[in-house]
């Protein structure tokens, strides 16, 4: 099951687990879409391809929540 991070790492916008836009490398680094598009959608930490990540809504998401631990460093 994916840890959906709650912020992308590069600018720390708040990226909701029942909402599109966000995007994921395999290693689950995470970013909102105008950063994937600023880093040509290759995560700068493992340089692999950063995906779609799909969304949790409804009762998966309240029995999985998203991670509470920020990711952004400032």
């Amino acid at each position: 099951m994916l840890e959906m991070h709650p912020d992308c790492e590069r600018c720390g916008m708040d990226l909701p687990a029942d909402e599109p836009g966000t995007f994921i490398c395999s290693f689950e680094c995470t970013f909102c879409a105008e950063c994937a598009e600023a880093l040509d959608e290759h995560c700068p930490n493992c340089r692999g391809e950063l995906m779609d990540r799909p969304t949790r809504t409804g009762a998966n998401l309240k029995k999985h929540p998203a991670a509470t631990v920020r990711r952004f460093a400032g």
